[in-house]
């Protein structure tokens, strides 16, 4: 789920706190915003529009390196933003499939391949977006970043939970409210509508 994707872009700035603390913010920020972005296609080609697993993780090998020679907010936030996209667009395949229930396990489609041009597999190492492991994983990246990032960030990271706790206790049910809503929607919305809802 999303807030697990946010939270592990931001865990991967831990290492500023020691190396480079006056940077750590921009990249608690910048891994925050890399582990959303993705999920930004959530209505307009989900897991295939702006998941890019093999062109971020590419492309943020040179901005790390970019980061670790010459470290500003500008290569530092670039490199944790590239990273977090990168770690969400990968572990997407590691959840549940792209369909509305993805606890049924019915879809082969956990995120897009762009370079091969291909869907690849779900591997359901966590069931579904929402799961208790999922919660589990969420509270497990959060509870670290409490310690490490200062009160503005850390409210982020309260919020963040608390919008994982809500989620994972509603995820079933807001399948079955859409399952029994989308059939009353007129004919004229269902271009618009995910094909996960259909």
């Amino acid at each position: 789920m999303l807030p697990t994707h946010v939270l592990a872009g931001m865990l991967l700035a831990t290492p500023l706190v020691r190396v480079a603390p006056e940077l750590a913010p921009v990249g608690f920020a910048a891994g925050f915003l890399g582990g959303l972005v993705p999920d930004l296609d959530m209505y307009t080609g989900h897991r295939r529009t702006l998941h890019y697993p093999v062109y971020y993780s590419a492309f943020s090998v040179p901005a790390l390196l970019a980061a670790v020679l010459a470290p500003s907010t500008l290569t530092v936030g670039v490199a944790l933003f590239l990273l977090g996209a990168a770690l969400h667009s990968v572990s997407d395949m590691y959840g549940g499939g792209l369909e509305l229930r993805p606890w049924e396990g019915n879809s082969d489609r956990a995120v897009y391949d762009h370079r091969r041009e291909t869907w690849i597999s779900p591997k359901r190492g966590v069931r579904y977006d929402g799961a208790v492991e999922d919660l589990a994983l969420s509270v497990a990246l959060g509870l670290p970043l409490l310690a490490l990032v200062d009160p503005p960030l850390r409210a982020v990271v309260i919020g963040t939970l608390g919008v994982a706790v809500v989620y994972a206790a509603l995820r079933r049910r807001l399948a079955e409210i859409a399952a029994a809503v989308i059939p009353l929607l007129p004919s004229s919305l269902d271009p618009y509508l995910p094909e996960r809802y259909r």
